[in-house]
């Protein structure tokens, strides 16, 4: 940082990316990719949602990624935020997430199945 509005260029983007509302995007999903997101398979499952969403022409949707969302036996994780709120996703595959594009991004159908909810009623 070499000024303040620099700072206030940051201040902004962070901001954005914590409130998706006032960012101009309706839905957020960000995939957990700390090591043990990664050497669970999050890598292609990251590239699934991305693939998806630009083939879907989803304008309105980020796809973003974070370090460990903590609770690395459940990994790959994948979170949706959306005005409604948060669902979390677990044990996630490039098949599942295509599956959660189109029924809980495009449909708005959250897929109870592979959410962490379902996952400790086993």
């Amino acid at each position: 940082m070499k000024s303040l509005a620099e700072l206030a260029k940051i201040r902004e983007n962070a901001i954005k990316k914590v409130d998706i509302r006032s960012g101009g995007k309706s839905t957020r999903i960000v995939v957990g990719m700390a090591t043990c997101g990664i050497s669970a398979g999050a890598r292609p499952v990251l590239t699934a949602l991305l693939e998806e969403v630009q083939k879907r022409n989803l304008s309105d949707v980020e796809v973003t990624q974070t370090g460990c969302i903590g609770v690395c036996r459940l990994e790959p994780i994948v979170e949706v935020y959306t005005e409604e709120g948060k669902v979390t996703y677990v044990e996630m595959s490039p098949e599942k997430a295509a599956r959660v594009i189109a029924e809980h991004i495009v449909n708005g159908q959250v897929v109870s199945e592979f959410t962490i909810g379902a996952y400790e009623e086993k």
